[in-house]
């Protein structure tokens, strides 16, 4: 009975030390994975997000400058809400991914302006809805401004679909 009850405890202790070895095997995994991704990586990963949003903006603006002129402002304001809704999906999508820690505070400025440059989007997509070709082209200075700020915030990052250029589709 003695012997029996000892290899119980030592095959408890042994399933203990497994156990125990385990739980250190995934915490030390979980830390590695969740160490911040270095600036080449972050670019990989953002890269694909904006490239789409990129080519549905060419898709979704394309012949906007030609409606306006034609003085079809409330399909130019359509297009340009639904510009709006594409960015602000983009803008979630980016905001997903794991940032480095080092340029945290560059990101958030960049989403900020990114963030403004949607809602300038509405606010041309209102005024064109409302047939106030003045307005939608001060929202359009504004918006070009906005995005040269946001394409200066993130320099660093030489992102090629990730800049802002509204102006290739105004």
């Amino acid at each position: 009975m003695l012997c029996r009850g000892g290899n119980i405890r030592r095959g408890r202790g042994f399933l203990a030390a497994v156990i125990a070895g385990l739980v250190f095997v995934i915490a030390v995994t979980g830390a590695l994975a969740a160490t911040p991704p270095t600036r080449e990586e972050y670019k990989a990963m953002v890269e694909p997000i904006c490239k789409a949003n990129t080519k549905a903006n060419e898709r979704i603006l394309g012949g906007v400058r030609k409606q306006v002129k034609e003085g079809k402002l409330k399909a130019a304001g359509a297009q340009f809400a639904k510009a709006a809704t594409a960015l602000k999906k983009a803008r979630r999508e980016l905001l997903a991914v794991p940032q480095p820690s080092a340029d945290k505070t560059r990101l958030d400025n960049w989403f900020g302006y990114v963030k403004t440059e949607a809602e300038l989007f509405d606010q041309t997509a209102r005024k064109l809805k409302q047939e106030d070709k003045p307005g939608a082209n001060q929202m359009l200075s504004k918006l070009i401004r906005t995005a040269n700020r946001a394409n200066i915030e993130v320099l660093p990052f030489e992102f090629t679909y990730c800049r802002l250029e509204p102006s290739r589709f105004t």
